[in-house]
């Protein structure tokens, strides 16, 4: 089974809590705080794996969780850092934002990206050690871990992509030249999904090759098999479209070339803008007259139309016969020199530009609402400030009024009308409002 294109969950761990904590030893006066702090969230980190070419691993898990930190403890111990996470596909792969459908990350280049990253861990009551403050009973919580709902979606990375109709030659042709041995049968859909090959054209050099199966028309629409592929020859520098030159389909290979154009057209017009090779495959069939291929259009009435139809385009007609491996050196031979002269493999752009410094929780986000003269206040920030408040410290309160000062939020309730003596709530803590 092939499968390129699946939706994921997506969970880094979340940062251990800072510890309240006081150094207690015999012989040593006044300790002081001593709460170690949290460690930090483990990271989820996708990577290439080379000799991958489905997403089928996907199929039967789409959650990837990654380790929580360890809290902090007494003695400024630091709590141990949650594990990574590391997915594995295999190398083209888009990351795509589920709900937007725009572009994270291409897993093109090889190199690891982290998608989510882990919450950094709290800080121990040690932090909070002033000379008016020597006892902090509080410590802060650890963060939480970035969350997403990604879209993975595999677009084979190839320079050449073959392109025909069902029984035109191109699983044939794909085997001819290279060392990939995709099922060869005579009956339309043989070939299930696309299959890769590298070609050689000589000591360390050459190019690879992708057969795209399942192009008829009504392709770009949903019909037969195209819909679900042609995203796999987006990346593709050229394209050499295989046509059936003897018509043993009995379909003329004038048609079957006009027919695969207006797919490729309405599909993407920037694919079927691209440098593109006519392979006149089954010229065997033809050649009974002749000793080369390249006198086909002087003794076959269609290779002549073949020929006209795709001047009028630009295009360039090689003949071969795939089965019997002949004039293929020759197909190889300008593939790679047009190759020469065309930009590398296209690449996607992030479209969702993540910034690692910034804070999943920031006081800009808390916003305040009323309710007659509840006025309740509501953002992470906000949370993981009563998380880390002791309400029964006098000192710990008085840390807490002074970051609601700081961050503004004191502002934000004055805004929203909120005066002396009007109820202010806070996740699950209430406090009179006092000017």
């Amino acid at each position: 089974m092939f499968i390129d294109k699946i939706r994921i969950y997506l969970k880094a761990g979340n940062g251990g809590n800072g510890a309240v904590s006081f150094r207690r030893e015999k012989y040593v006066a006044k300790g002081g705080p001593d709460g170690g702090d949290g460690g930090r969230g483990g990271d989820i980190i996708f990577t290439v794996d080379e000799g991958a070419n489905t997403l089928l691993a996907f199929r039967y898990k789409r959650k990837f969780i990654a380790e929580n930190g360890g809290d902090g403890e007494g003695s400024k111990f630091h709590g141990k850092d949650g594990g990574d996470v590391v997915v594995k596909v295999p190398r083209g792969t888009l990351i795509k934002d589920a709900e937007s459908g725009l572009v994270i990350h291409d897993m093109s280049d090889g190199d690891d990206f982290t998608v989510c990253r882990g919450g950094r861990g709290g800080w121990g009551n040690k932090h909070f050690a002033t000379p008016t403050r020597q006892i902090p009973r509080f410590a802060k919580s650890g963060m939480p871990g970035e969350e997403k709902d990604v879209v993975l979606e595999l677009k084979m990375i190839a320079d050449v992509g073959l392109v025909g109709l069902p029984s035109a030659g191109k699983s044939s042709l794909l085997a001819a030249v290279s060392a990939a041995r995709p099922k060869v049968a005579e009956y339309h859909f043989t070939t299930l999904e696309p299959s890769l090959g590298v070609v050689s054209t000589g000591g360390e050099s050459g190019f690879v090759m992708a057969d795209i199966p399942g192009l008829i028309e009504g392709a770009s629409e949903g019909a037969g098999l195209g819909h679900d592929f042609l995203r796999h020859i987006e990346r593709c520098r050229m394209i050499v479209q295989v046509v059936d030159v003897a018509g043993t389909e009995g379909r003329s290979p004038v048609e079957d070339l006009e027919t695969i154009s207006e797919e490729l057209e309405k599909f993407s017009p920037d694919i079927a803008s691209r440098p593109r090779l006519i392979a006149a495959n089954k010229a065997d069939l033809l050649a009974s007259g002749a000793d080369e291929f390249s006198l086909i259009p002087d003794v076959y009435e269609g290779a002549k139309e073949l020929e006209e139809a795709a001047a009028a385009h630009g295009w360039e007609v090689v003949y071969i016969s795939a089965a019997k491996k002949e004039n293929t050196r020759e197909l190889v031979a300008r593939i790679a020199r047009m190759l020469e002269d065309l930009p590398p493999v296209l690449t996607y752009e992030a479209e969702i530009v993540d910034d690692p410094e910034k804070s999943t929780a920031s006081p800009d986000d808390v916003t305040v609402t009323k309710d007659g003269n509840v006025f309740t206040v509501e953002g992470e920030w906000a949370r993981l400030l009563v998380d880390r408040v002791n309400f029964e410290d006098r000192e710990s309160l008085m840390y807490f009024e002074t970051s609601l000062n700081k961050a503004g939020v004191i502002d934000k309730l004055r805004e929203a009308g909120c005066a002396e003596g009007d109820t202010v709530s806070m996740y699950g803590v209430e406090f009179d409002f006092v000017e």
